[in-house]
């Protein structure tokens, strides 16, 4: 994610000090980026503030430029790390033939994703404990916005136009729950060839919401 204005930045952390300058937002993103290897290694009870700040080579008061604690970073670091998911998914949903065709590039880029940054999977669910409202909020913003590309596919009737949005909403939490998986046994677990495994679930949507 690069330096894109404060609000950017603020938005996508959920951070109550947004930094006024360009160096500010590098700074920040040092800070994030320390503390996504810090809590991925260690764990967040584990982890310090101390340790977080010499992992991004920044004096102790320099954190509290940005936040009031490692609560504070760590709920903003969950907010990050999805904004990337869906930053890099983003991307690749253009040039799909159709809608379930931009389900399986996404599922694509996040298995790439997932092999990159393996780390989010222990920080987002730890967050289920640590930070609970911030964990549901991730799901529920990726599962809206999955039920809306279905719902465009579906008024394009690339998909059954039977289906309700209702019924999306339900589909939209299943495939979520399905590429979760999917990340953590053939990216995480094991280094698999990521079309392979999105075309292989593809073809399961296809016949699925076209039958």
């Amino acid at each position: 994610m690069g330096a894109e204005g404060d609000s950017a930045l603020l938005g996508a952390t959920g951070a109550t000090k947004a930094p006024r300058t360009a160096r500010g937002q590098r700074t920040m993103r040092k800070i994030l980026d320390a503390a996504r290897e810090e809590f991925g290694e260690r764990g967040y009870a584990e982890s310090s503030i101390v340790g977080i700040t010499q992992r991004a080579g920044v004096a102790l008061g320099t954190f509290y430029t940005y936040f009031d604690s490692k609560e504070a970073l760590f709920q903003a670091l969950v907010r990050d790390m999805s904004n990337q998911v869906r930053d890099n998914v983003g991307p690749a949903l253009s040039g799909a033939a159709d809608g379930l065709d931009g389900e399986r590039r996404a599922l694509e880029a996040f298995l790439q994703f997932a092999r990159e940054h393996r780390d989010i999977y222990r920080i987002i669910d730890e967050s289920e404990f640590v930070e609970p409202a911030v964990y549901r909020e991730h799901y529920e913003t990726t599962a809206v916005r999955i039920a809306a590309r279905l719902a465009a596919a579906r008024g394009r009737g690339e998909i059954d136009r039977g289906l309700t949005d209702a019924d999306l909403d339900v589909i939209a939490w299943g495939m979520m729950g399905a590429n979760v998986f999917l990340g953590l046994r053939f990216a995480v677990w094991d280094e698999s060839d990521a079309a392979s495994v999105a075309n292989a679930m593809n073809r399961v949507w296809r016949q699925g919401m076209n039958g």
